[in-house]
């Protein structure tokens, strides 16, 4: 496995400095396994993250789309 190529990929995806040392660490010694449960938990994280910027989205949406009609209801 090329261990560099992984460190840039894991700090590509956002990772922090001493996920990736941990990561990189585990798959050295053997354990892959724990390292992909890892992997997949931080998978989860950025999921959360990216659902919770969706629903900041979906309330700017909605403030935009009601302020634009109280806009066009007022010319």
């Amino acid at each position: 496995m090329d261990y560099e190529r992984m460190k840039q990929n894991l700090s590509d995806a956002g990772c922090g400095e001493a996920l990736i040392k941990e990561i990189v660490c585990l798959c050295e010694n053997g354990g892959i396994a724990e390292a992909l449960q890892k992997m997949k938990k931080d998978r989860c994280r950025f999921i959360e993250e990216l659902h919770e910027s969706g629903r900041k989205v979906d309330c700017l949406d909605f403030l935009i789309r009601k302020t634009e009609k109280e806009l066009q209801a007022n010319k």
